[in-house]
């Protein structure tokens, strides 16, 4: 069964709440009447502002309250205080928006997880032949350092546990083991030192047994890949969508104390369902 198989049977299931901050979108819109037609979710289109929402502000940044009322005022923010108050269970944005604008909206009002120093997404990668892999990060962070593809890694784990049932984990880099050198290749090596996670690996020696052995490495059969940066995960996932046929759901935010989907702006209804039920997986 597929991960959104498995994500539209919890969302009957659990029929849980998502606020839609950009309902104005004709996409948008058609996806929360299709989602609330086949029971999978109650949509929710942007609240008034409430009690529960400027409290959950005020404890989560210790503002004042005439600031946090004014905060209010922008769609993006109330939405995720929305769901810092437990008015919704989950936030879908990003049609209408930058990624940069939906993260700092999650930040001020939602927070980090305990334990979590750095947000960052992932895609949920469907290859022509049936895999389903969770690819980090091409979306967020441009040049993460050894400690960050660090904290990429563990969340892009839990994400895989709880989305595909097993994590196994490749850091990946121009370099297999020591047989390359340069900052990047010395980031991702410590990355995976403190992470326990297999890397440095090309991605040849990443997906392919054969030529793992090849190269002296270890083979684990990754289903989450971690890419060194923005540049290299950006290109490698709209490159298997174009020439591979792939589908690329999200990209979805990660690190957050509750679920954040952060949509592409390009994105279809048909795109902006599967990331609800994504979402509502994870939440």
């Amino acid at each position: 069964m597929s991960v959104l198989e498995r994500a539209r049977r919890v969302a009957k299931d659990c029929n849980a709440r998502i606020v839609f901050p950009e309902s104005h979108d004709p996409r948008v819109a058609a996806a929360m009447a299709e989602l609330a037609a086949e029971g999978l979710a109650t949509p929710l289109p942007l609240a008034e502002v409430t009690d529960a929402q400027l409290q959950a502000l005020v404890a989560a940044r210790g503002l004042k309250e005439a600031l946090a009322r004014k905060m209010l005022d922008k769609p993006l923010i109330r939405a995720a205080a929305m769901v810092a108050a437990g008015e919704a269970d989950a936030m879908v944005a990003g049609a209408d928006s930058p990624t940069k604008k939906v993260i700092e909206a999650a930040g001020l009002a939602i927070g980090l997880a305990e334990g979590v120093t750095l947000p960052s997404s992932f895609f949920l990668m469907r290859m022509a032949d049936g895999r389903e892999m969770i690819w980090a990060d091409c979306a967020v962070n441009v040049a993460p350092d050894a400690a960050g593809l660090a904290a990429i890694a563990r969340a892009s784990a839990s994400t895989a546990q709880a989305l595909l049932g097993t994590a196994r984990v490749a850091l990946l880099s121009f370099s297999t083991g020591t047989s390359g050198t340069g900052p990047s290749v010395d980031a991702v090596r410590a990355a995976a030192e403190a992470t326990g996670f297999a890397g440095p690996l090309q991605a040849d020696a990443a997906l392919n047994a054969t030529i793992a052995a090849k190269k002296g490495a270890a083979f684990t059969d990754p289903n989450v890949l971690i890419f060194p940066s923005l540049d290299a995960g950006n290109i490698a996932y709209k490159l298997a969508q174009e020439l591979a046929g792939a589908q690329a759901i999200g990209p979805f935010l990660q690190g957050f104390r509750k679920p954040v989907c952060d949509l592409s702006r390009g994105a279809s209804t048909k795109d902006i369902v599967a990331s609800a039920l994504v979402t509502l997986a994870l939440a």
